[in-house]
């Protein structure tokens, strides 16, 4: 019976043993009106507290609870679910949606999780492939991760060009390309860091957006910019690369500046036939502008169609490459220039970077590919490399 139950909070007890003891007390019955009233009195706030037992011992206190702890789940969740953000969706708008598919705990918990990361903003809407009961913090970070995005979008492919990406993305959204050549001019306002284009081989810095338009599949929301659709990708590139740690491990282990690298990643996304060769090749550019090399120069074909792309002229296969092309003392990307190219001449891939960040350790000058899937043979000597050659002949590849 109630009556048996003091659910009231106790005067603190007298002497050593009671002096800090507060709490609930079972008692065998009351006696007195002094006993009765304080139970009477402790049933009441009891009531007020827990919102009335009938109706659930905990559910006044969890609220109570509330607002002292954010309520949040832990973990990255289970199952899987679908969740739709609307355009013009605020961190709010999209914490109610998050809650009501039980994907998040509660608002506060995801809209504390979204301004303790800077990249909130950059959440998109769409519809999101979740899982529930996350944590908000992984819901955050889920939700910033494209992949878990379910896009009818356009997929970049690794090592297009920014000239032909502009074109691609013209032909998705009908926004002119000169458009993006315009936006593209400024690649600082696009948040590409000034650090970026800081170059340790004493060579002039062409700050070019060339090179950080990351390639991945965008979905582009219907009053897209060329500005903002080229800030997403410079923006995913950015966390990319930060996630790899690009820029920290090229000046440690490479002894070279950041930009000079994603040059050679973009070298290798150029040159390599096949992804595991991606960093032998990154290997070669090294070794023939920083090692001993004659002329310390690429002497790679695919730098002179760049400049051709560039200059609005269609690209040649190496066979159809002209002497004056091939030599053009006017070209700053000629294949002879002593040192690295002034830019990247595409934009690499996730797997190009890793190559360049940390190529095997070898000593080739050389490489040729010996079959149809586009693995090449590499050499330290024009003696071997001739051999490889032999092999890319007896191949039917040159």
């Amino acid at each position: 019976m109630i009556d048996d139950l003091d659910l009231g909070f106790d005067e603190p007890e007298r002497g050593e043993k009671g002096r800090h003891r507060r709490g609930f007390r079972k008692r065998n019955g009351g006696s007195g009106g002094g006993g009765r009233g304080k139970t009477f009195l402790a049933l009441l706030m009891a009531l007020v507290l827990l919102g009335g037992i009938g109706g659930g011992a905990f559910y006044g206190f969890d609220r109570i609870q509330n607002y002292f702890v954010t309520p949040d789940y832990d973990g990255a969740g289970s199952g899987e679910i679908t969740v739709e953000i609307k355009n013009g969706a605020l961190i709010a708008d999209m914490a109610d949606a998050l809650v009501a598919a039980d994907v998040v705990k509660s608002q506060k918990a995801f809209i504390e999780a979204a301004e303790a990361n800077s990249r909130s903003k950059n959440i998109q809407p769409g519809t999101y492939k979740l899982r529930k009961q996350m944590s908000a913090e992984t819901a955050v970070t889920a939700m910033l991760d494209l992949k878990n995005k379910i896009v009818n979008g356009l997929t970049i492919p690794e090592g297009r060009t920014a000239k032909n990406i502009y074109k691609l993305l013209s032909d998705k959204t009908k926004i002119p390309v000169k458009e993006f050549e315009a936006a593209a001019k400024d690649p600082e306002a696009l948040g590409v860091p000034d650090w970026w284009f800081t170059r340790e081989d004493g060579k002039k810095v062409v700050k070019s957006v060339e090179g950080f338009l990351f390639p991945d599949t965008y979905e582009i929301p219907p009053k897209a910019t060329a500005e903002s659709i080229l800030k997403l990708m410079v923006d995913n590139f950015l966390t990319v690369t930060q996630e790899m740690q690009f820029a920290d491990r090229v000046q440690k282990e490479r002894k070279v500046s950041p930009y000079e690298a994603l040059i050679v990643s973009s070298l290798a996304q150029a040159e390599a036939g096949n992804k595991d060769d991606l960093g032998k090749v990154a290997r070669v550019a090294y070794n023939r502008v920083y090692g001993e090399f004659p002329c310390n120069c690429l002497e790679m074909d695919v730098t002179v169609n760049y400049y051709l792309e560039l200059i609005g002229k269609p690209t040649k296969s190496s066979k159809q490459m002209t002497e004056a092309e091939l030599n053009d003392s006017k070209n700053p990307y000629n294949r002879k220039l002593r040192g690295m190219i002034p830019t990247p001449i595409n934009n690499p891939g996730k797997q190009a970077l890793e190559g360049a960040m940390a190529p095997p350790p070898g000593k080739w000058f050389f490489f040729v590919a010996i079959d149809k899937e586009g693995h090449s043979e590499f050499a330290e000597t024009p003696e071997q490399h001739e051999r490889n050659k032999d092999k890319a002949r007896e191949a039917g590849i040159i």
